[in-house]
């Protein structure tokens, strides 16, 4: 009996000691950091590569890397210096980018659209706005947005309001609006992943289910973002079937007509807070001479109207003041003011040839930042 004690007596001890000091299921680590890049060296922009681990373990491994506690500083302005359709151009590569990111989601599209101009003033991306977001798209992986490279455009298609709202999203960062939060992260990934560089770079911030990051030291603070932005936005391929300025043909009048599908025409209610204002969607297979006649009967017997028409609904705007692109891509319009004896029709006579020139729209040039930019152009996001 005493021999059966004394063995219970070490035993048992042993077992709960070796019980509370084994050793916890943890998480894979994480993801081996890179040495931080001096000035004189451009850091390397590689192929993402993502650690082969669980969403579960993704997670725990990214909360528990901190926050940067250093200065967070917002990034300056940006204002595209193209006009034209390389503007166009720019505003549909980042709408595409912060729609198939971030989703029909404005505060996560504004994030991403940040970044994607943070890159395009670093010297270590591309120059110009659509060759940031379709870097190494010419991969079957490992591209810099994954939408550009895993077929997602193909396989799915937002809805035309969704492009709508994109577009706006994209037009008021190019044209000043800042997205404080983020600073001058130029990398983010979402909180289910953990990419090779993760470790690497310092926490800025989470927005959503994406975190994200700007280069550690020297190249992660506001004078390594100072390189002069291209104007020579290129032609993508994928985005023909989305964007008129991306045809391959590079006729960007051309495309207008013959890349949208033409849509019957429904008739357009007055814009929200303006009753006598109508934006409309016009089907391009009719007369345009009966363009005046449908504006006619949309304004009825309004002693003051404006009616203005788009020959593809991706196009046609929801609101009133008008940004600068859809000016540029307007195809008709008709002002009446009967009070000073005004009424006048007037037609894209790039898009519908007409046999007076004084029916003709004025050519628009495409000009971001002018007066009739969005008032929220520079209004920065303090979220």
């Amino acid at each position: 009996m005493l021999t059966i004690v004394s063995v219970l007596a070490v035993t048992v001890p042993t077992l709960i000691v070796q019980a509370s000091t084994a050793p916890q299921t943890a998480p894979p680590s994480l993801v081996g950091g890179q040495p931080i890049v001096p000035p004189q060296q451009l850091p390397p922009v590689d192929p993402i590569e993502f650690a082969a681990i669980t969403p579960d373990d993704a997670r725990r491994i990214n909360s528990a890397v901190p926050f940067s506690v250093g200065p967070n500083p917002a990034a300056k302005p940006f204002r595209l210096q193209e006009t034209g359709i390389a503007a166009m151009r720019a505003v549909d590569c980042l709408a595409t980018a912060v729609l198939y990111e971030a989703g029909d989601d404005a505060t996560g599209q504004r994030a991403v659209a940040q970044v994607i101009i943070n890159r395009v003033r670093h010297p270590a991306f591309p120059k110009t706005i659509c060759g940031v977001v379709f870097q190494g798209a010419e991969r079957r992986t490992g591209c810099q947005f994954t939408f550009t490279c895993d077929g997602a455009l193909f396989r799915h298609r937002w809805t035309d309001e969704a492009w709508v709202r994109a577009r706006t999203v994209a037009t008021e960062a190019l044209n000043g609006r800042v997205f404080v939060k983020v600073g001058h992260s130029t990398h983010y990934h979402t909180d289910w992943v953990v990419p090779y560089w993760s470790s690497s770079l310092d926490k800025v911030s989470a927005v959503g289910t994406h975190l994200f990051f700007r280069w550690t030291g020297w190249w992660g603070t506001p004078p390594a973002f100072n390189r002069r932005v291209a104007t020579d936005e290129p032609i993508i391929a994928q985005l023909a079937q989305y964007s008129p300025a991306h045809n391959a043909a590079g006729d960007f009048q051309a495309a207008a007509i013959d890349d949208f599908p033409a849509e019957a025409y429904v008739p357009p209610a007055p814009v929200s807070g303006d009753p006598n204002a109508f934006l409309a969607t016009v089907d391009r297979r009719i007369d345009p001479d009966s363009f005046r006649k449908l504006a006619e009967a949309s304004c009825g017997s309004r002693p003051y109207c404006k009616y203005m028409a788009w020959t593809a609904r991706l196009r046609t705007p929801t609101a009133l003041p008008l940004e600068p692109i859809q000016v540029a891509t307007m195809s008709f319009s008709y002002l009446r003011d009967r009070a000073r004896g005004f009424e006048k029709a007037l037609w894209s006579c790039s898009q519908f040839p007409r046999a007076d020139q004084n029916q003709c729209m004025k050519a628009q040039t495409f000009v971001p930042g002018t007066p009739a930019a969005s008032s929220l152009a520079s209004a920065p996001d303090r979220k």
